[in-house]
């Protein structure tokens, strides 16, 4: 009876993730198939459907192993199965220590805050400093056309300070706060005269330009930081829940392993 017990109970965990695999692998697929598929989906895509197979293989094999009583199929799972709650264990604890550091300064009189790169890990810090890292991260962000929703909301001065713009908004689609810039519309400001090279770089790296602003600025790789620090946190704190799901799947696992050996070393039990 406990046999029967774990091993269905197994199943039947195992059936609600071959569903979810088969959730995370359709949307890899759409995001391959996708008719303007662009730099930030491609780099999604891959990882996704790889997620999808691994989740999809570990499924079958736990309900093959369950239901079928394969001792062998149910060991090869369970070893499978401790290797990827190792995994993510060390992911979560990675994210949580390299997002340890870096909120954002709140700029008087303003409702958003600005960032720099050097609030961030050391580790984040190499991530947006690499210039082949970052090429990709602009592509994304200029496909992703942020800024160009921003200039779409034709406010004016008061109005556009009070706003709580995104990490990313407030760093790539206007000037740092400092350089004193004119404001004319929400990504089109006015340089002051006498500004030169001794001031913050990321005063005359800014353009007007909508394809340019201040996507080279450090203040925008800070965005991207603090966006990716906020974004890395949730998916840490979801990994600590399928943590404990894996973990209690796991146990399970044990225990009809444990009883299919019982009954196969006892055939004249059955």
């Amino acid at each position: 009876m406990a046999a029967r017990c774990s091993n269905g109970l197994l199943g039947l965990l195992n059936a609600g993730v071959l569903v979810l695999s088969i959730v995370v692998l359709g949307g890899g697929i759409w995001l391959s198939h996708r008719a303007a598929t662009t730099d930030c989906e491609r780099f999604l895509e891959r990882p996704v459907i790889a997620l999808g197979v691994l989740l999809l293989a570990l499924s079958l094999a736990g309900l093959a192993g369950s239901l079928c009583r394969a001792s062998c199929l149910l060991w090869l799972y369970l070893v499978a199965l401790f290797l990827l709650i190792a995994l993510l264990l060390v992911f979560t604890v990675f994210a949580f220590v390299v997002t340890n550091r870096g909120a954002g300064s709140v700029v008087s009189g303003r409702g958003y805050k600005e960032y720099r790169v050097g609030e961030y890990s050391t580790w984040l810090q190499r991530r947006v400093e690499n210039s082949a890292n970052w090429a990709k991260i602009r592509s994304c962000l200029h496909d992703g056309k942020v800024c160009q929703k921003l200039g779409a909301w034709r406010e004016t001065l008061q109005q556009f300070v009070t706003n709580n713009l995104s990490p990313i908004q407030s760093g790539c689609c206007k000037p740092p706060t400092g350089c004193n810039f004119t404001y004319q519309s929400e990504t089109i400001w006015i340089k002051p005269p006498g500004l030169n090279s001794t001031d913050d770089p990321d005063c005359n790296t800014w353009s007007n330009d909508q394809n340019a602003l201040c996507y080279d600025c450090q203040s925008c790789k800070a965005g991207v930081l603090a966006n990716l620090r906020n974004d890395w946190k949730k998916i840490a704190t979801v990994n600590i829940i399928f943590l404990i799901f894996l973990i209690i799947v796991y146990s399970v696992g044990c225990c009809a392993f444990r009883n299919n050996r019982q009954d196969n070393s006892h055939p004249a039990w059955k």
